[in-house]
């Protein structure tokens, strides 16, 4: 996607609060359905410098879906991954540093929800391209130093890792559902059922 140059140059408060806006409207409304006026007004900017910056609605919102997925693996300690052997650990690990994130950016889940879950055709392909990528980028970023031998012959740990997005999404998903709020600790609770439901079926014995 074309960005201007300038953007990045903007005072990182500034760009924040580009970013929240955008993550916010489109996060409540959907690609089709975001308003740029919106987006514009809550940022703090003019809608034409709002397109200055990004051209146009499509590569604005494929910017913040690449920024969403670049702040994800980027802000993570290389050196704390490394040291992690043990998948469920690297898992328990990786949920926790995304918790960190939404502090940060609170609209960012709702925008990748809608995203995965209700996708525009006029973008859909891209995303869907961008989900394929980032899916495998963040597996071999975070899964490279782990052990794999522990996992039982029939087991795909690639797939689990998957399945636990998939919950993850759909959690969060459901409390959007019926408006409500989302309390980490209500995650953390949950994501340690999925984590000892999983590690039983997918450990040899002799690992659990």
């Amino acid at each position: 996607m074309e960005i201007d140059e300038k953007f990045n140059t903007l005072s990182s408060e500034k760009k924040l609060r580009i970013i929240n806006a955008g993550l916010e409207c489109f996060g409540q409304h959907g690609y089709k359905k975001a308003n740029t006026d919106e987006i514009a007004l809550k940022a703090g900017i003019s809608k034409g410098l709002l397109f200055y910056y990004f051209k146009n609605k499509k590569n604005f919102y494929l910017y913040l879906y690449d920024f969403c997925n670049k702040v994800s693996v980027q802000s993570v300690d290389i050196n704390e991954i490394e040291s992690i052997t043990d998948f469920f650990d690297m898992l328990d690990f990786g949920i926790k540093e995304k918790l960190k994130i939404m502090e940060e950016y609170p609209y960012m889940y709702d925008f990748l929800l809608r995203a995965v879950l209700f996708q525009d055709e006029t973008i859909a392909d891209t995303i869907n391209d961008y989900m394929e990528k980032t899916f495998n980028d963040s597996f071999n970023t975070y899964f490279k130093n782990i052990d794999f031998s522990c996992f039982k012959e029939d087991i795909d740990p690639k797939y689990i890792y998957k399945m636990f997005i998939w919950l993850s999404e759909g959690f969060l998903s459901e409390k959007r559902r019926y408006n409500q709020p989302i309390i980490f600790d209500e995650i953390i609770v949950e994501f340690e059922k999925w984590k000892t439901m999983f590690k039983k079926i997918s450990y040899k014995e002799e690992y659990l």
